[in-house]
């Protein structure tokens, strides 16, 4: 299947920076839907294969509601930015288990100015990010050796920046050589591209790529949380 994110889809977002309100999104639903949202299910659509033969507990699902696509409509409950539309368009490749437990996820963020994909663990209740950090504590060997990966480091650098605690974690020791991601709230990865990328055949393959290099720290995580990788 071609890829079929094209300038359309960026050009709708950045009109849509300028004109959040209900009344302009109303008016350009049609073009909403042929420009993003029916291209991103393409997208969806396309990474199915690789995840299905790579990495199988991590599913591509191509509704257009309740599935991997987010959804466009921000929640304004909370919060003092009341704008109705988010101006990115995204996706997530839950695990299988993501709706019922704290899981890894693969994720892709388009919008202009701001293109990332990658995956990773976010926020999770502490007991579940004890559970890795004990993972980590048992193997840091293998914790290590899988960011030192040079298909990892190519990709993605480093774990991305995040919140972390100023101390070690109650319970675990100060001096780990781990200590630093230890003390991570969140555990990701993410690497970048251009629009001109994004809209490239070859974009579902540029996104493998990351995936594949992102997997080996996909699968400590799954295994640490005894979730299953098929």
């Amino acid at each position: 299947m071609p890829n079929t994110l094209t300038p359309e889809l960026f050009r709708f977002l950045r009109e849509l920076r300028e004109n959040n309100n209900k009344d302009w999104f109303s008016e350009n639903k049609p073009r909403f839907r042929q420009t993003v949202q029916l291209p991103m299910v393409d997208f969806i659509e396309n990474m199915a294969p690789w995840l299905a033969q790579n990495t199988p507990a991590f599913v591509a699902d191509s509704r257009l509601n309740g599935g991997s696509l987010f959804r466009i409509y921000r929640d304004i409950r909370f919060g003092a930015n009341k704008s109705p539309y988010k101006t990115n368009i995204g996706c997530n490749f839950r695990h299988h288990a993501g709706k019922n437990a704290h899981a890894p996820g693969f994720y892709v963020h388009i919008a202009p100015g701001e293109i990332f994909f990658g995956g990773g663990i976010w926020s999770p209740p502490t007991p579940v990010l004890n559970k890795i950090r004990d993972a980590i504590l048992e193997n840091p060997e293998r914790w290590r050796a899988i960011q030192q990966a040079p298909a990892f480091t190519d990709v993605f650098g480093t774990l991305g920046d995040t919140q972390s605690l100023k101390n070690a974690p109650r319970g675990y020791p100060s001096d780990h050589p781990c200590i630093d991601d230890l003390k991570r709230k969140s555990l990701f990865a993410f690497t970048s591209c251009t629009q001109a990328q994004v809209c490239a055949a070859d974009f579902p393959d540029r996104v493998t790529e990351a995936f594949e290099a992102l997997a080996p720290l996909m699968a400590f995580m799954v295994k640490a949380l005894d979730l299953g990788w098929d």
